[in-house]
């Protein structure tokens, strides 16, 4: 029904538009009498091989759904009835910030991508934490994803970076420091090793002072070299790491089916969605065998498949996230994923 009625219907409008169409119509369902139920009985999916668990957290199955999709942590407990096994929220920053002008998200149907610039559009680190502490459902395990305001220089990002940590760190189970958003402008330099290792470390401190220390990680763009790849494994081991996340947006035009002067003309931004699937597995791949399996990794990128879930878990992914795909496909991809974890 969701590619056939749904779908349609929300591609005829504007990308932006129906995403908080779609957020509104379904926090008005989660109000109907009987609907969560129904929604976990058509989407949940609950088998005890599919539990995984991953520095030190137990995942009830290994997908998630990967941060820019509740950015504000506005419908956590709906998302819970959808079979996912966490949710990552965010990007959040310190102060409230509106983000990019619009339109700034863009559907390549074509090539089944999505290309966005949105900035960090967040209502700020306070409102995020107050409504994660209101949530009903304890269940689910929250990720926060957090970044920087786009008006804070590099070399003060990290007091951006502990802000949101201080903020969020009693109302989600792990960290994701994002430095490889292409949509802030210098975001990305905070990648190289000396900035990175700076910034991983002050909010490292404030992490392992706690009592109960929060799993932090690092989530990195497909469009590191090698070498950049080596550095990244190297200041995980420095800076004493959970994991990362790989991979993020990319800034590659490459071996698209979309006409060319149709993609220029969307302008600057992250593409994501079934491009990126081979990349994505690529950076896994070697991430996973250069750190002998010894480092976590949440693989995201082009999964819009069963199979293409299984790709990332065969090349090292110990959990996955979903965006694009979700878009495209819909709902019922969460469940169809974890039944094929379990019956093949």
């Amino acid at each position: 029904m969701y590619k056939s009625v749904v779908k349609p219907l929300l591609f005829h409008l504007d990308a932006e538009r129906a995403h908080h169409l779609v957020f509104d119509n379904l926090r008005r369902a989660a109000r109907v009498p009987g609907t969560p139920a129904l929604l976990q009985a058509l989407y949940g999916f609950q088998h005890p091989s599919l539990e995984r668990e991953v520095f030190g957290l137990k995942f009830p199955n290994p997908v998630g759904l990967a941060a820019g999709f509740d950015k504000n942590a506005a419908l956590t407990d709906e998302l819970a009835t959808l079979g996912f096994g966490f949710v990552e929220i965010g990007t959040v920053t310190p102060r409230p910030q509106p983000g990019n002008p619009t339109p700034r998200l863009f559907r390549l149907p074509q090539d089944e991508a999505l290309v966005n610039r949105m900035g960090f559009n967040n209502e700020g680190a306070a409102v995020v934490a107050a409504r994660l502490a209101r949530r009903r459902n304890r269940q689910l395990l929250i990720g926060g994803n957090i970044g920087k305001n786009k008006d804070t220089p590099n070399e003060r990002a990290a007091d951006d970076y502990v802000a949101c940590f201080e903020a969020l760190a009693e109302v989600v189970d792990y960290f994701v420091v994002n430095v490889s958003s292409p949509n802030t402008p210098g975001l990305r330099e905070l990648q190289e090793k000396k900035p990175l290792i700076d910034l991983l470390q002050q909010v490292q401190a404030r992490n392992l002072a706690r009592a109960t220390p929060r799993p932090l990680l690092l989530k990195i763009a497909p469009d590191l070299t090698d070498s950049q790849l080596d550095d990244i494994l190297e200041i995980a081991r420095e800076t004493n790491l959970s994991g990362l996340v790989a991979t993020n947006t990319t800034i590659s035009r490459d071996n698209l089916r979309t006409e060319p002067g149709h993609v220029a003309g969307l302008g600057a931004g992250g593409l994501s969605g079934r491009p990126l699937r081979a990349r994505a597995t690529e950076v896994i791949r070697y991430l996973h065998q250069k750190s002998d399996g010894g480092l976590p990794i949440i693989g995201a990128g082009g999964i819009h498949s069963a199979a293409d879930a299984q790709e990332k878990l065969a090349a090292g992914a110990s959990l996955i996230q979903l965006y694009t795909g979700f878009i495209y496909e819909g709902p019922a991809l969460v469940s169809r994923i974890n039944r094929s974890l379990v019956l093949g």
